[in-house]
């Protein structure tokens, strides 16, 4: 199913007549992208966590599925940068949810594990990101949301290689 990239009605403007987002900005992917996270920011606050942010949840995600990976190796695999990564770890440990060991052949590598209350805290926010993504993707088939990830995936990694052409 197509869907409408029309302009959107903003507030009215001094005559009381709509106001729309200009052609240029619903042709620039960035401003489009900044859209979309926003609202998904506003949808993730309040219908899966308040406290617990998206890119929390996808640590704790990845750490469930690799339990006693390194940090490091964990910060490339959800899309963070080291220093990011670091903040959310500390984070997280100072909230329980998960703990770091030191690596016994290499004291810079700290390997995280889940701890019982973030695998809790995971299996019972899990449930809430599922239906948001439910909500997010509702009207479009199988096939569609398949072509949907696949074209936001390819389009997240076009622009974080842009970062290594600097």
């Amino acid at each position: 199913m197509a869907r409408e990239t029309g302009k959107t009605p903003t507030a009215g403007g001094a005559g009381g007549e709509a106001i729309t987002t200009p052609g240029e900005l619903l042709a620039a992917p960035g401003y489009l992208a900044r859209r979309l996270y926003q609202s998904y920011v506003a949808l993730w606050t309040r219908a899966v966590d308040p406290v617990l942010t998206s890119p929390q949840f996808a640590v704790l995600t990845a750490v469930d599925t690799y339990p006693g990976v390194d940090q490091g190796s964990l910060a490339s695999s959800v899309a963070l940068d080291r220093s990011t990564m670091a903040d959310i770890v500390r984070r997280l440990e100072d909230n329980g949810l998960i703990v770091r060991h030191t690596a016994p052949h290499d004291g810079r590598r700290k390997l995280l594990h889940l701890t019982e209350a973030g695998s809790r805290r995971l299996e019972e926010v899990s449930r809430r990101v599922r239906e948001l993504d439910e909500r997010l993707l509702k009207g479009y088939s199988t096939a569609e949301r398949e072509r949907v990830l696949r074209e936001i995936a390819a389009l997240a990694a076009q622009w974080e290689a842009l970062m290594g052409d600097e």
